[in-house]
């Protein structure tokens, strides 16, 4: 997991060999007015979700882990917390794998917490799980999925 400035995810290029498409997708495109969809940046390599919705209670937020593909979660309006665990830790599955949707949810618990706000985020490889959408109010989001 990494958790950074949006300003700053060209520093971590060199982790996948997709993540510089997408970077110079970001840097181009003014995501803040996209309106809520799904955005192609480099065929099933890497697309961009816009969405808002209203954040959770932590108890109805779901831990989910991914297979194929990495996240990038960016924060462009307003505050969500993520739980985070080591995918490892993660011994409850709720239902099975959607290899379409490229998703697992599980019943286990976060170990750790954190916040983003406007023009931070964060980016989950499939060795981690997450929690996302926990807070209160609406969030404005842009979740970049990328080909592990």
């Amino acid at each position: 997991m990494v958790i950074d400035s949006l300003k700053n995810l060209k520093n971590y290029v060199a982790l996948n060999p997709h993540f510089e498409k997408v970077v110079q997708y970001v840097s181009s495109t003014d995501i803040t007015s996209l309106e809520p969809g799904k955005y192609p940046i480099d065929g099933e390599n890497s697309w961009a979700n816009i969405m808002k919705a209203e954040l959770k209670k932590e108890e109805d937020a779901r831990m989910e882990v991914h297979n194929a593909y990495i996240d990038i979660q960016i924060c462009i309006k307003g505050k969500e917390t993520f739980g985070w665990v080591k995918r490892e830790a993660c011994r409850k599955p709720v239902g099975e794998y959607d290899p379409e949707k490229d998703i697992l949810f599980f019943e286990d618990k976060a170990t750790i917490f954190f916040s983003l706000t406007d023009g931070e985020c964060a980016i989950f490889f499939p060795e981690d799980g997450h929690q996302p959408m926990i807070g209160e109010g609406e969030i404005h989001k842009c979740v970049i999925k990328i080909k592990a």
